[in-house]
């Protein structure tokens, strides 16, 4: 009984402060979803195939869960959602299918956005105050807003990450090991919606207490891994008929086609999509598609910073994260995030995989600002200047975000109201 008590805590609000915030969110995002599901057909249309909005591939991850290479087990997951949206829709994929859809993103994210909280809170403990403006501003990046009505894997992800990161960070904190089971859940949960983000999970059994002064405790962790690591592949291999060059061939086609270099310069589309298009919107390109059946549609993307705004904004922040970085280099739990961030960077900036829309892979890493954030007003904790200075700078950055973001979107509902009626 105490063990689902703690499983309900960890992974719900807990606290007062909790549970406004998590209201308070699902209203904001609710309106928004509930808006967009019930006026436009962007967030699910059975004649567009891929790419309606941002590559979001919304058809493709609701009908097949987008590919078993990338994402080996979230066909079964978007099977359940789908079936549920059809259930409460009496079978139509109408405006009540599309809101279902919306409200289990908005939930996600919600959802989210309190473990990121909780970590501030209970982990960093931060003031009150800095936690609600860390929080707040994350809010407001591009990532939570989109995934906030997108069924994607990148919006499950979001959570998944986030409370792992955060239940990681306190067994490490009371100096416990984690255990074989959650490990094993959380292997194929995170795996599963996204194979690469597995490297994640492990990541923090490097950092337990002693680990490497003593033999037994890394017999003890390599048999967990091995554990998650064989019982992911089992699951994995018979979804494929034991057919394991099936992966190798698909791996190859995929990277082969998403890893393509494109006419704009790589410094941009790193800057502009991978760092600064998970935080703030920039200008947006429309685009013509059909889907090979007669059925021409519009479909809109992000296009570079056009302005210096943008670039001094994401300048600041990443100066921040890797001031903090080096202020709190010594920081298990800092080291954790920091390195499962470089496995992204690797992945999309050094190898080049889907770099020309890695704005859409934010859930997969962005949360990291947020908690590096409070980790940096932690290094300064003794000193009130500082504390204020960085107040200061970051509410800059949010009323830049804000007063950035909400003008796009009204863009965005442009492109809305005059394809997607």
């Amino acid at each position: 009984m105490k063990k689902i008590k703690n499983f309900f805590s960890l992974v719900f609000p807990s606290h007062w402060i909790e549970w406004i915030l998590c209201i308070v969110f699902l209203i904001s995002y609710g309106v928004l979803g509930t808006y967009i599901a019930l006026h436009y057909r962007i967030i699910f249309d059975d004649r567009i195939p891929w790419d309606g909005y941002f590559s979001f591939d919304n058809y493709s991850i609701l009908t097949t869960g987008g590919g078993f290479e990338r994402h080996p087990f979230s066909n079964y997951f978007f099977d359940g959602i789908r079936r549920l949206a059809l259930l409460i829709s009496n079978g139509k994929k109408d405006s009540t299918f599309r809101l279902v859809l919306a409200w289990c993103s908005n939930i996600s994210i919600s959802l989210s956005l309190v473990q990121i909280f909780k970590y501030l809170k209970n982990i960093i403990k931060t003031p009150l105050k800095v936690n609600l403006l860390i929080v707040f501003f994350f809010a407001f990046f591009t990532t939570p807003i989109l995934l906030s009505f997108t069924p994607e894997t990148y919006t499950y992800t979001l959570f998944l990450l986030t409370l792992f990161n955060y239940y990681a960070a306190l067994k490490i904190k009371q100096d416990k090991k984690i255990p074989a089971i959650p490990l094993t859940l959380a292997a194929i949960s995170v795996g599963g919606l996204t194979v690469t983000n597995i490297v994640k999970v492990y990541l923090p059994l490097l950092f337990e207490k002693k680990l490497f002064w003593n033999f037994k405790k890394i017999g003890n962790a390599f048999l967990r891994v091995l554990l998650s690591a064989v019982v992911f592949a089992l699951l994995f291999l018979y979804r494929l008929d034991f057919n394991y060059m099936k992966i190798f061939k698909q791996v190859g086609e995929q990277y082969e086609k998403f890893s393509k270099p494109k006419v704009t310069p790589i410094w941009d589309m790193i800057s502009s999509w991978f760092f600064g298009g998970n935080m703030l919107f920039s200008s947006f390109i429309i685009r013509d598609y059909n889907n090979l059946k007669g059925y021409h549609y519009k479909a809109i993307f992000m296009d570079v910073f056009s302005s210096v705004g943008p670039y001094v904004f994401v300048g600041l922040i990443l100066t921040f994260v890797l001031w903090s970085y080096i202020k709190n280099f010594r920081n298990k739990l800092v080291q954790i995030l920091m390195i499962s961030f470089l496995v992204d960077i690797i992945i999309h900036c050094v190898l080049k995989f889907g770099l020309h829309t890695s704005y859409i892979y934010g859930g997969h890493f962005v949360f990291v600002v947020p908690m590096m954030l409070g980790w940096l007003f932690y290094g300064y904790r003794k000193s009130p200047k500082m504390q204020t200075f960085l107040t200061f700078v970051v509410g800059l950055l949010f009323v830049y975000l804000l007063a950035n973001n909400l003008y796009r979107m009204q863009e965005f509902f442009w492109f809305l109201e005059k394809y997607y009626r």
